[in-house]
């Protein structure tokens, strides 16, 4: 795949998932709920790409993965509400950084094995 076909995929799939992501931080889920919402599904998306990664052409993965999972998650975000919330107590934000790590780990799992239980084509 040539470098600027790689480059454009990277681009259309990054702003996507960089307007979900604003989208799901301003609506009435809010920022802490918003990220946690991108980061599990970013996780999940991920994990099935990775799965079949194989079997998909290059552009796509760079599509889905790179861009779109890679802007959807923001690992920034969650470093910056943990140390808000451990502000007002170490244990909030050691409890939102646990629940986020733990169901991202999860929701990756689960996608990987979504994915390798597809039928080969």
């Amino acid at each position: 795949m040539p470098a600027l076909a790689a480059l454009v995929c990277v681009a259309l799939g990054g702003a996507s998932g960089a307007v979900l992501r604003h989208l799901a931080t301003a609506s009435r889920i809010g920022g802490l709920g918003g990220t946690l919402l991108v980061n599990v599904v970013g996780s999940f998306l991920l994990g099935v790409l990775a799965g079949v990664a194989e079997a998909l052409p290059a552009w796509l993965f760079l599509l889905l993965g790179t861009g779109l999972a890679g802007a959807l998650t923001t690992w920034s975000a969650l470093a910056v509400h943990t140390w808000r919330l451990g502000q007002d107590s170490w244990r909030r934000g050691a409890a939102y950084l646990t629940v986020t790590l733990g169901l991202g780990v999860t929701a990756a799992a689960l996608g990987l094995a979504l994915a390798w239980s597809l039928p080969s084509s």
